[in-house]
Order: structure tokens, then C-alpha cells, then sequence
């Protein structure tokens, strides 16, 4: 029961962070299922997104699950809403992490989780957790291909840039001075 209410919340996060459903493709494009579980695997490297549950936002807000997984792991496909690649696919502590965000509560502190962005990542404020939109005061960064750590304790977080305009070639802490920081790592 745990796992499908973390489940939920993962999903639910996933909208507000891209402010429209993962599952919604622009009139005229559908994606099947198996699309959908292809995109998501692609978040991640070959073995974790074999091995991973799939979930998808379905119109009504609530998830569905696409395909079962054994090791630990979550991905949702790409949101064709939004300007960039963004499947992602993440632990139990960041689908944790993410649940928190989403219901605006404090993560649980030194609970470090993984997340793969590795298809890339769509646009998003460096300094607004919850910005839907760019503004002169949301500091939007564009991403590409990544991995996160979430949850660290806050010394963590004070070894890397904290600036709200950051060089994201390089590892940056997205989201600072909020209890939803993280730290971005491109791979590419």
C-alpha cells in the first residue's frame, strides 16, 4: 500500500512539475503503451529500466501502471507537453523525496535518493520548486541529460554552487535554500 500511495505522489509531482499530464499527448498523437514504457526506460540506463515499474499520469490525475518491476526502481515516460525530453526514473528515497515536494512537506533529512534524467531534462526554474513558467524572478535553466541526489543533509549541498543562474554543465544545486534542493550532475 505504501509503494502505490508513494506511487501516486510520484505522479502527482511529476505534474506540477511540468504543469500538464505525462500521459497527454497533443491532439492527434497518442502513444501506446509500449511507447510509453520505451520512453520511460530511456530515462534510465538499459538494466534499470528493465527492470523498473512503469507509471504513467492518466488524464484524471491518477496513475497507472504499466508494467510491474523488481528492482526498486520507478519511471515515467516523456511528457509531450513540455519543450524537452523529460522521462525520468528514481529509487524509493526520491520517490519518497518527490511525494514530499509534491504535498509541500518537509523530505525525511539524510535520506539520499537517485534519480535518472538521462534523456535529457525540459525547462525549469532554478529557484521556484513549484514555478509552472518562466518569469524575470524564476531564474528558468534548461537541462539536458542528468542525474540527481536528493534528500542530503544540508553540508552536502554547501560544497556546490548554489547560483541562481547556474553553468549547468557542470554540477549545481537546483531548487537552493528550499528543503526541495538537490543536487543536478550532467552526464554529457
Amino acid at each position: 500500500m505504501n509503494t502505490f500511495i508513494n506511487t501516486i505522489a510520484l505522479g502527482t509531482a511529476a505534474l506540477a512539475c511540468t504543469a500538464a499530464l505525462a500521459a497527454d499527448a497533443p491532439a492527434g498523437k497518442a502513444q501506446t503503451d509500449h511507447q510509453l514504457i520505451r520512453s520511460a526506460m530511456a530515462a534510465a540506463p538499459r538494466k534499470v529500466g528493465a527492470g523498473a515499474t512503469i507509471i504513467v499520469a492518466g488524464k484524471d490525475g491518477g496513475m497507472r501502471t504499466l508494467r510491474e518491476g523488481s528492482n526498486g526502481y520507478t519511471c515515467m515516460p516523456d511528457n509531450p507537453a513540455t519543450p524537452g525530453p523529460d522521462p525520468m526514473c528514481m529509487d524509493r528515497a526520491a520517490l519518497d523525496w518527490a511525494g514530499a515536494w509534491m504535498a509541500h512537506k518537509e523530505p525525511a533529512a539524510g535520506k539520499v535518493g537517485f534519480m535518472y534524467m538521462l534523456s535529457g531534462g525540459t525547462d525549469a526554474s532554478n529557484t521556484d520548486p513549484y514555478a509552472t513558467r518562466p518569469g524575470p524572478d524564476k531564474h528558468w535553466v534548461k537541462t539536458g541529460p542528468h542525474v540527481m541526489l536528493v534528500g542530503a543533509e544540508q553540508a552536502f549541498y554547501d560544497m556546490y554552487p548554489k547560483n541562481p543562474d547556474p553553468d549547468t554543465s557542470m554540477p549545481y544545486v537546483m531548487w537552493p535554500g528550499t528543503p526541495y534542493q538537490h543536487l543536478m550532475i550532467p552526464v554529457k
